[in-house]
């Protein structure tokens, strides 16, 4: 399997970024803990083969599949697409939804579509160095001993409604 991927040098501005991220991402659960704030997100789970992809942001300790917030009027299909390009410069058109999972993450109650896409190979990517840092092709052995978000673990543990 390979292991942690990086595709370009790391930059001073990257490196600002990523403070930034950490410390905006902190305060923002402090808010949302505060606010009782609603979030809904989509999550894409990129298998090649029986590997998954994971991702690692620059302000969790644990790993996550690609995806993020659903925009005010956006399908959470058009928002996990709009994620996988922007994390990972990978556009696809044969995402399958795979159901979703709701519950208290990180201080905000959570509403969590996934989508599943299944691949041949391992498509070149293209980190921004800055959210996301790395991205890691991983074996289901390999997945069950890492960290990895709340969301993804009940994905992973068949706890999906459809």
């Amino acid at each position: 399997m390979p292991g942690v991927v990086n595709t370009r040098p790391d930059t001073l501005i990257d490196a600002v970024w990523r403070v930034v991220l950490r410390v905006g991402f902190r305060l923002a659960r402090v808010w949302w803990q505060f606010r009782q704030t609603r979030h809904e997100g989509a999550l894409v789970a990129i298998y090649v083969g029986q590997s998954l992809l994971l991702v690692k942001s620059s302000y969790r300790k644990e790993w996550n599949f690609p995806g993020g917030s659903i925009h005010r009027g956006e399908t959470p299909d058009a928002a996990a697409r709009r994620e996988m390009v922007e994390e990972i410069g990978l556009s696809s058109p044969a995402l399958r939804p795979a159901g979703s999972v709701s519950g208290t993450y990180e201080g905000r109650r959570d509403r969590v579509h996934f989508f599943e896409l299944h691949l041949d190979s391992m498509p070149p990517l293209q980190l921004d160095n800055r959210e996301i840092v790395a991205a890691r092709l991983v074996s289901p052995e390999e997945w069950q001993g890492m960290a990895l978000t709340a969301p993804v673990v009940e994905y992973l543990n068949g706890g999906l409604s459809r």
